[in-house]
This record gives structure tokens, C-alpha cells and sequence, in this order.
């Protein structure tokens, strides 16, 4: 890359990291602003993905597809788009998209709403099974004054819900305006022609890393638990020089849960996995997209059609893609043993509150060297709340929060372990948790030992993977998360 063109794409990439802190800094809700469950990202003319910010893996693979149908609608300067519709660009319901336009292309946010409606507080229902109930749809839409009254009113704490979607207009505002500066400063053409050498640059790169894998042909599965039983994703890796195939014949059909996911969600987890094991320094632009091609059976868990509830999709069927990616993958190349494999949803919330949080685990061993603890893994790269915000802004009390000591697996090396939370509810509410990794364990790597299950408890009675309850005031909720798997079996020696 010549020193224009890393000057050039390194001022784009700050414009995307600056509209990110614009969006958590404005924020009113503890899961933007303390969470930081949020995504910016800049795209080209085209509607390609050309610069983004190190946030949420699963939000955004999936923005192209979000930008994709805004286009259809041809936006005109000035304007901003709305839409968190599964089915035309978006994720699950709470995660709310806007687009809007600049000089030399589109900006784009997405952030986790802590309520958009639906039948449980925090609008993550446990046991979904169609979209509608889990809160207001927004196809892509112009927004303005009248249609933010109209969708807040349709959610819970309609303050603090229009305050965050300020707060990501405000981050298109700064992104209009460091494009306008950008260009005063580099010239509009020449800009534009560093977008498009970006977007090829990545492209190069992911292929070079590509060229490098050993071609053939590999196939893995694993499951889901669902309430009405296990669910398989089964999926076949090709790597033909520089290309991959991924199909996912043979998954499961969607089913009646929430599990579902919508092609942008399994799009998002391929890619993910791609650039782990390509190059995972890329500069993160949708050229890195073009190498790959996505086979997903229509109908199916990973490639889900409307009505379907996709809640617990995005969080929770995702992260199980990626697993079976790196299974697959893992017959040829070395890859990291299993990490705790969900992201261990919780909300709680009544007509005055609503709160949503995740929880991290161990992250599997690798060949080198062991997991780390108590991290998100995978498609989620969320924090904790912090104590103090949680409890000053919510009747909750963390009466616990440590390391799960001795849950990740052992090998030669050791699988990170997971957390133990402990939340105290100080009033009656909502109560809903949607976790994995409850009945199988993650398993480890090249004879390693699988990490612990998780477990959800409830006053200590053990409640299911996905349970919905109603909680009264000093109610303990537990959740032990799950520890990643080891690497390596341990010879013993005499």
C-alpha cells in the first residue's frame, strides 16, 4: 500500500471508530453506553463495506445486506433510513439500523435496544415463535420526526429508547462531516479511489490467505438445544485455491422456536471464521466478503424464512456456526479448541425498567497456549455493566461475579474459565434467560478435555437452557457460564 492510501484509509477507519464513541457516549441505555452492544461503519457508493469499527462480529457482517435494501429505496442526502427486520438486512429485533447518506457513500449504525416491544420485557422472549412477538418490525424506513414518536410509543421506556436512536443520529452526523472533511482535504476522486483500492486490498489479502490452506473438502456438525430437542448444523468446507465453499446441506429445518437465523446472521459467522483463519490483521472492508461463497438450504435453521422468530438466532444459532466452521476447517489446519459457545442472554424488566446483559466464559485453548477466562468469544465482543452503573440505574444488586475456577478443560493447554453471576432482583419483574452449552459441553481440542456446562438457577432450583419467569423481590438469579475446552491430551508420566 502506497502512503496516500494508508493515509487515506486510515482517517476512514477513524471516522468509523469516532462515530462508535460519538454513538456510546450519547447513549442513554446501560447497554450502549456501559455495554457498548453497538456498530459503526462506512460504506462506498456501491453499498460496499469499506471501513468499520472493531465492535460486534454479528452485526457486521450483516450490515451490507441492511445497506443493500436502504439503496432499493434510493435515499437522497439529508435523509435517514430505520429498519431492524431480520429478513431485509438486519439481525434480531432489538438490534436497530440506521443509514443514512454521505459525500461518497452511506454511514451505517447498528445498536441493541434494550426494549423495541414484543411479549417479554427486553424483547429477548425465551420461547418466541413468531417474529411479531418479539417486538415492533421496521422494514426499511425514512425516518422522521413522526415515525421515531410512532415506533418509541410501541416499545417500553420510550425516553430512554428515543434518546439512544439520537444517539446514533448523532453518530451520522460526525460521519457526514469527516467525509466532507476528508475530501476537502484529499480530493473527492482521489478518495473514492482509495475506497475502491481498500476494498480490493482486502479482498487480495483474504485470497493470498486462502491460497495458503491446503485444498479439499472437510465436513463437521453440532447442535443446538432447543426446548423440543436438539437441532443439528451440519456444514461442508471447500477450499479450492483461492476460494472457499461453505454449505450448510443437511442443517435442520427452522423450526418453531427463536433459534432461527436469518441469512445476514450466518453470512456474518462465516466470514468471521474466514478471516480468522486468513488473515485476521485484513483491513476490515467487504472485499474480505468476496472470496466466499455461502450455500444455506431456504427454510432452513441458518437460512430462516418470515414468520420465524430469530431472537435467540443471532446470539446464540451464530456462535454454533462458527463452531462447526472451525470444526470443519480443523481437519486440515490447527484451530483452538470450543469456547463456551453462547453468549448467556439475561433480561429482566416491568413497565418501569427493562435490562439486558451478557455474560462472558472461556474461550477454548489453542495450540500455543491457553484460553483466556471470562471473555465473550466468538460473534460477541460486548463488556459486562459495570456494578456500580447496574445498580445505581436498576433494582438489581450483583450479589456475586467471579472466575468459574477450574471449569475450562484440561490439556497441555488449560481451556479459559468461565464466570459466576449472581443478580438479585429488589422489585417484581420479567425474568428470561437464553443460553447454550446447558447439556453438551464444549468440547476440546487434539485430546484435550471439554470445558464445564453452563447452568442457570433460580433461588438454587436448576432451570432449563431458554426459561422465561416471573421473579418476586429477592429472587437470586445464578448463572454459571461455561468453561472453554483444553488443547492437547496430557501424557502422564511415571
Amino acid at each position: 500500500m502506497n502512503i496516500e492510501l494508508q493515509v487515506i484509509g486510515s482517517a476512514l477507519r477513524a471516522a468509523a471508530e469516532e462515530m462508535g464513541a460519538v454513538l456510546v457516549r450519547s447513549a442513554f441505555s446501560a447497554n450502549i453506553k456501559e455495554r457498548r452492544d453497538c456498530s459503526t461503519a462506512l460504506f462506498d457508493a456501491a453499498g460496499r463495506m469499506i471501513a468499520q469499527a472493531e465492535h460486534i462480529p454479528v452485526h457486521l457482517g450483516a450490515m451490507p445486506e441492511a445497506v443493500a435494501a436502504v439503496r432499493e429505496r434510493e435515499p437522497q442526502p439529508g435523509e435517514a433510513w430505520i429498519l431492524n427486520d431480520p429478513f431485509t438486512g438486519g439481525t434480531h429485533l432489538p438490534d436497530i439500523t440506521i443509514v443514512t447518506r454521505t459525500e461518497l457513500g452511506f454511514a451505517v449504525t447498528r445498536a441493541h435496544h434494550a426494549d423495541v416491544g414484543g411479549i417479554e420485557p427486553g424483547s429477548m422472549p425465551a420461547a418466541s415463535t413468531e417474529l411479531s412477538e418479539e417486538g415492533v418490525v421496521i422494514p426499511p424506513t425514512r425516518l422522521d420526526d413522526d415515525v421515531l414518536a410512532s415506533l418509541v410509543a410501541q416499545m417500553r421506556n420510550p425516553a430512554e429508547r428515543r434518546g439512544d436512536l439520537r444517539a446514533q443520529l448523532a453518530a451520522h452526523g460526525l460521519a457526514e462531516r469527516r467525509i466532507e472533511e476528508l475530501c476537502a482535504r484529499r480530493g473527492r476522486e482521489r478518495v473514492a479511489a482509495a475506497m475502491e483500492e481498500l476494498y480490493a486490498y482486502s479482498e487480495r489479502r483474504v485470497r493470498a490467505g486462502l491460497a495458503a490452506l491446503p485444498d479439499g473438502r472437510w465436513e463437521a456438525g453440532d447442535v443446538l438445544e432447543a426446548p423440543e430437542g436438539e437441532l443439528e448444523i451440519r456444514v461442508a468446507v471447500t477450499v479450492a485455491g483461492d476460494e472457499v465453499e461453505l454449505d450448510f446441506a443437511g442443517t435442520a429445518p427452522q423450526h418453531r422456536g427463536n433459534l432461527n437465523c436469518p441469512f445476514a446472521v450466518t453470512r456474518s459467522a462465516c466470514v468471521f471464521v474466514v478471516r480468522c483463519l486468513t488473515d485476521p490483521d485484513v483491513p476490515a472492508s467487504g472485499g474480505a466478503f468476496a472470496p466466499i461463497a455461502i450455500r444455506a438450504p431456504v427454510g432452513s435453521l441458518v437460512n430462516a424464512r418470515p414468520p420465524a422468530a430469530v431472537a435467540a438466532g443471532n446470539v446464540e444459532t451464530s456462535g454454533r456456526i462458527v463452531d462447526c466452521l472451525f470444526r470443519a476447517f480443523g481437519r486440515a489446519v490447527p484451530v483452538p479448541a470450543q469456547g463456551q459457545g453462547t453468549m448467556n442472554n439475561l433480561t429482566f424488566g416491568n413497565d418501569a425498567f427493562t435490562y439486558y446483559e451478557t455474560i462472558g466464559g472461556g474461550q477454548g485453548a489453542c495450540p500455543d497456549g491457553d484460553g483466556p477466562s471470562g471473555v465473550h468469544v466468538t460473534m460477541s465482543n460486548t463488556l459486562t455493566t459495570p456494578v456500580e452503573a447496574l445498580e445505581l440505574g436498576y433494582p438489581l444488586r450483583v450479589e456475586r461475579h467471579e472466575l468459574r475456577h477450574g471449569s475450562g478443560g484440561a490439556g497441555v493447554h488449560r481451556g479459559g474459565d468461565g464466570i459466576v453471576r449472581e443478580l438479585r432482583v429488589l422489585e417484581p419483574c420479567r425474568f428470561s434467560v437464553i443460553g447454550e452449552r446447558r447439556s453438551r459441553a464444549p468440547q476440546g481440542g487434539r485430546g484435550g478435555e471439554p470445558g464445564e456446562r453452563g447452568r442457570n438457577l433460580l433461588n438454587g432450583e436448576e432451570l432449563p437452557a431458554k426459561a422465561t419467569r416471573e421473579l418476586a423481590a429477592g429472587d437470586v438469579v445464578r448463572i454459571e457460564t461455561p468453561g472453554g475446552g483444553g488443547f492437547g491430551s496430557q501424557v502422564r508420566r511415571p
